[in-house]
């Protein structure tokens, strides 16, 4: 209960925090269009729209977020699982990805063994989609990010690895915990990792699996885990 209260409250820190912000620059950025629609140029006002679009998308992202958390029993922090296509997955994943970051360059290597893997489905692809729009937004680097699948039999191994700037090795242990990461040289600083992160290592949990983040010599790399047999 206490584990279950306190991912709660940084939940929820995390939500006002990653919502204000996107929400601020919408405001902000309808209001200078509204206020200096004559004098400003046509390629300022299409910046500003670009500006207001880019955090709608961004708070789109925060609520498919939440609405994930629902499909989790809060009682007993487990979900309904049933045997899934490790590949169709991943597929699924990456082309949901694609029409929300189509510039992102991602590699892909998978097993060539046909694995099924007791998951929510959808939940493993939320779990995808914001460990690689966490890469491509925060590591401030144009290199592909790459997803690896490996299998060692018991449990069914997921990376998503980057070529960037890294992670604060101060905060590689407190990243699941809901408080927002923005490092300084990122691309998009204002936005933070919290809800996504959060809600990565809550999925990852109600599947009996584990989540972890590491730096490499040019990066890090988002490490998680699903059993290949259900627990009861």
């Amino acid at each position: 209960d206490a584990e279950k209260e306190k991912m709660r409250a940084n939940l929820l820190r995390s939500v006002s925090h990653d919502l204000r912000t996107p929400l601020t620059g919408i405001i902000g950025n309808s209001t200078t269009y509204i206020d200096n629609s004559e004098s400003l140029t046509d390629q300022e006002k299409l910046r500003l729209v670009e500006h207001i679009r880019e955090d709608s998308n961004w708070l789109l992202n925060m609520v498919e977020n939440l609405l994930s958390v629902t499909r989790i029993n809060q009682n007993s922090m487990k979900i309904a699982t049933s045997l899934e296509s490790v590949e169709e997955v991943v597929s699924e994943a990456l082309l949901r990805f694609r029409k929300r970051l189509p510039d992102v360059a991602v590699t892909v290597q998978v097993p060539e063994d046909f694995l099924m893997v007791p998951m929510d489905a959808m939940l493993i692809e939320q779990v995808i989609i914001n460990l690689l729009e966490n890469a491509a937004v925060h590591s401030g680097s144009e290199l592909p990010v790459e997803l690896t699948v490996s299998n060692d039999e018991k449990k069914v191994v997921f990376h998503v690895k980057d070529y960037g700037v890294g992670i604060d090795s101060n905060k590689l242990d407190t990243i699941f915990d809901g408080s927002s990461y923005t490092p300084d040289s990122a691309s998009d600083g204002h936005r933070g990792m919290g809800i996504g992160l959060s809600i990565c290592k809550t999925i990852i949990a109600a599947h009996n699996g584990e989540i972890s983040a590491v730096n490499h010599t040019c990066g890090c790399e988002f490490t998680f885990t699903l059993p290949i047999t259900s627990e009861k």
